[in-house]
This record gives C-alpha cells, structure tokens and sequence, in this order.
C-alpha cells in the first residue's frame, strides 16, 4: 500500500529503543513504523530481537533507551493493561484464553456486560456473535473453547482482540501450528483488520506467508536494526542475506552433500517390518541404511510423529518387529530404544525435550547419564570436554554451558537436542520437526548438520511439514496418508508435484 498526501501518519512510532538485561544488550537503538491500514512484518533470526521488541511494544519490557508513540502520544508503558489501553493487542502463537469457558466468555472475559450486578450472558452471547459476524466467522459463541481446533481459538483470540478497538494487533508466530487452510482462513481475517484501519504486526519464520500477506517488513539482527523495506521490492534471497548476514549459498552445500551419498548398498541400521498401533499407525514397513537420510513426507496428523514415536519406544507398537543391525529388538520404553543405538528430537522441544529450569550443560548431558544409569555419573573432565565440544560444534549461543536453557533462543535450545543425542553417537537418529519454529539461519545450519551426519554414515529419519527441506535432504521419501504409508520414492523419483498428488490421492509405489 502506498503513502500518499492526506493519508493517516503512522500509528505507532517506535524510535532508537534499546534494552539491556545483565550482561546483554537485547535492543540497540532499534526503530519501528506501523502504519494503519498496513500488515508489517518482523524478521529475523532467533535471537535478533524480535520477541524483545513486542515486549517492549506491549509493556512486558521496559526501555533504557528511545521512544514510544502511539496514535501521536509517547507512552512509557508500566504492563501489558496499559499498552491495550493504548490501542495495541497481541495474540500469541501459545492461545492465553480458557478451554473450559465459552466461546463468548472468552472473548469478553474481565469485560463482560452486567445487569443488577451479575453477568448479563445474554449480552454476552449478543455482543460475541456480533464480533464473531464482523470478521466473518462461522462460530458458535455458546460452544466450548476447548472444543476447537487451535486455528479456530487462535480466531477466536483475535476477535477478542478486536473489541478493544486496537490500533494495532500484534500477531506473534500465529501459524506454526496450523495447516494450509486454517492459514488462509486466519489470512481472510487478516485482511479483513487491516482493510479497516488496523495495524498488523506479523511475526512469523514461513518466508511464503510473509510474501503472501506483508506491505512491509522490519529486519533485525543481533538486536540492532538492518532496515524497513517494501515486500514488493525486496527480493526473498536479499531477505533471507539481511536477516542472516551472508548469503544462503550454504543451502547449495546441503543439497550437494546430500546428494552425493549413495547408501543404497549399505547395509541397513533399522527394518521395521508392519509396524503399527490401532489408531495411530496403520502396520507399515521402513528401512534406515548407513549413511542414509529417509524422509516422511505428509499432512498434519497423516501419521508421521506416531510412526516416529514407535520407534523410539515412546508409544508401544501392538503389530510389527523391529531389528537394529540385523538383531531383533523390543522398544517397550525409550529407554530400550538409547540403548539399541536409537535417538529421537521431538517436536515438542518445550514439553518433551529441554528441562528449563537446568542448564545448557545439564540438558547437553542428560541422555548420555541416562545411558550409563544415574549410580554412574559421567566424569567431571570427560563432561567438561563434551560440553565444550558441541557446544563449539553448533555454534551454541551464548556460548555457556551454565546458561539456563529457557533463556536460549528456540534455534539454539534445539541445537543443545541435537547435541544431547549426538553425545550418545546413535546408530539411528529420529529427527522429528527439528526446524520448526527456529529462524533461516539456524534452520540452514540444522540442514547441513543432518547432510553430514549422513555423510559420515550415520542413519537418519527426518520428519518436516515443509516438503522442500524433506525432499532436498533425503535418499528416500515414504509417503504418509491418513495413516498409512502410501508410498516410497528414491531421491530421483522424489518431486514436489509427484508428492503432493501422492499425499492428496494415495496410492501405492514399489519400496527401494
């Protein structure tokens, strides 16, 4: 959109902000520009200062330098109440509402309409459904939150939001966890806000989402400010070089290592053989070989983290064998699954993976101690050495191993998973959403990580939503479908179309 004479000045002023926290300088004279009408993108890496400038934006954090403006009046915001009186709203990629209340209540909990005192839910009901219409969506406002897919609460968030009358709605992260059409009904909604007057502000890593629904976008690195640009004129590859600092010739390399592994006459490290549990998994057959990267590619929910699950003994198989290097084994608990050689990232790096409240040593350390059982803890100098290793290897950041893992950024607390299992030197390691949610520079570096592992001839399955880093990455790709493993396709017969036709219909293809 334009500037043109007469139009609205911006809405929101943001200018030479910086903060500090001990030993750290999280902002450095950053300035940002929300203009009405406009959906405005922030980008950069994990670390960048991207979730730093919101808080700041939205009262969670104060400044120790620059300004604040907000419809033309500076504000020193002293909490989060404060920034909405002002006119900016933030939903959040984690939904803060309450399952257990209505759709209704929900949306106008702490302002709900009374009547000789008490909760008029009439009014409630009235005033939700009216909300609800404004933006265009088909929910019930007397149904259970709870009841609803993520998209649809994330919805249901912004119309929250939207009753506040915001000058601005500060959209962090609102499509990790969504599916292409949840994206582009929350996108309708988007468009809807912004063509009435409303500042957008969009967080996101999807580089695609960004092109399709962003007028502008803002680019931090190291917490200073590389510039604002027009999305129209700003080329993806001169994008993804500001954010990172260099450019993405690295994702060449991945590709060409990746490549250049033959493993289809090495000898196989796992053979699942009708693998499966009811409900989950329908009995399915996979081989891992030495040196070899295999792909599940498929929907939300068509069975690929389950699969993976079963592997690591995290869920029990009830059909099926599994041999590890031609020995038979039974992975009733992950703990049988580490000790045959195997190791899993989960998707879930918050709940399944780190400990928060531990160190980045503590976490680095966990799966080798519980290899070895808790009565033989791992020598303080074999320890040191690890540590200072992997954490060097992967360009940890910070790099120190008595910094808590909860204060890491997301692409970093998902280098210190990598690394945990990397101690443990795994014949098999499962890799289940590994990217997701960390910035392009991280995710470049996890790529290149996983192509040379194979490399070296580790055995690698790598599960992704994103079917351009699946295909890049592996030797084969099995197919998943409404839980079912559809199909099996050596890297030359593995293209984005033949895929997502295979994903969309199903059928069945020969196994390499």
């Amino acid at each position: 959109m334009s500037e043109q004479a007469g139009r609205p000045g911006p809405v929101v002023e943001v200018r030479g902000v910086s903060v500090v926290f001990p030993g750290v300088k999280a902002l450095d004279g950053v300035d940002l520009t929300l203009r009405p009408g406009e959906v405005h993108a922030l980008m950069g890496e994990n670390g960048a200062g991207k979730s730093t400038l919101i808080k700041a934006l939205t009262g969670v954090y104060g400044t120790d330098a620059g300004t604040i403006t907000v419809r033309g009046r500076a504000q020193e915001f002293a909490g989060p109440a404060e920034a909405q009186a002002a006119g900016i709203a933030t939903v959040y990629q984690e939904v803060n509402l309450c399952p257990n209340l209505s759709v209704g209540e929900n949306m106008l909990l702490g302002r709900e309409p009374r009547r000789f005192g008490r909760i008029d839910r009439r009014a409630v009901r009235r005033r939700a459904t009216e909300l609800l219409a404004r933006l265009g969506l088909d929910v019930d406002p007397g149904s259970l939150l709870g009841g609803h897919p993520l998209a649809v609460q994330q919805l249901v968030a912004i119309a929250r939001s939207v009753d506040t009358d915001p000058a601005v709605l500060v959209l962090d992260e609102p499509t990790s966890s969504l599916d292409a059409d949840e994206v582009r009904e929350l996108f309708r909604v988007v468009r809807e806000l912004r063509d009435s007057g409303v500042a957008v502000l969009f967080v996101s890593h999807f580089l695609d989402q960004v092109y399709e629904i962003a007028d502008r976008a803002t680019i931090l690195r190291n917490g200073r400010l590389v510039g604002e640009y027009r999305i129209a004129e700003l080329p993806r590859v001169q994008m993804v070089a500001k954010m990172i600092g260099r450019e993405l010739a690295v994702l060449e390399d991945i590709e060409q290592t990746a490549a250049a592994s033959t493993p289809s006459a090495a000898r196989p490290v796992l053979e699942a053989t009708g693998l499966g549990r009811t409900g989950a998994i329908a009995p399915a057959d996979l081989t891992v070989r030495e040196g070899e990267v295999v792909g599940l590619a498929g929907l939300l929910g068509s069975g690929r983290t389950e699969l993976t699950r079963l592997l690591f003994g995290a869920d029990r198989a009830d059909s099926g064998s599994v041999a590890v290097d031609g020995v038979p084994v039974v992975l009733r608990t992950p703990l049988a699954a580490i000790g045959a050689g195997i190791a899993l990232c989960s998707e879930d790096r918050k709940g399944e993976g780190i400990v928060g409240d531990l160190s980045v040593r503590d976490n680095l350390l966990l799966a080798l101690q519980a290899r070895r059982g808790w009565a033989r803890p791992v020598p303080r100098a074999t320890a040191d050495e690890l540590v200072a290793r992997w954490i060097g290897a992967l360009d940890i950041r910070p790099a120190n191993p008595d910094a808590l893992i909860r204060n890491l950024s997301g692409g970093n607390q998902q280098k210190v998973l990598l690394a945990r299992w990397l101690i443990t030197e795994p014949r098999l390691l499962l890799l289940d959403e590994p990217t997701r949610g960390i910035d392009v520079g991280a995710k470049a570096q996890i790529q290149k990580l996983v192509a040379e592992l194979a490399a070296d001839g580790m055995a690698v399955l790598f599960v992704s939503a994103e079917l351009e880093e699946v295909l890049r990455l592996s030797d084969r790709v099995a197919v998943l479908r409404d839980r079912h493993k559809v199909a099996e396709l050596p890297r030359d017969e593995a293209d984005i179309d033949r895929v997502m036709d295979l994903i969309a219909r199903g059928g069945t293809h020969r196994a390499v």
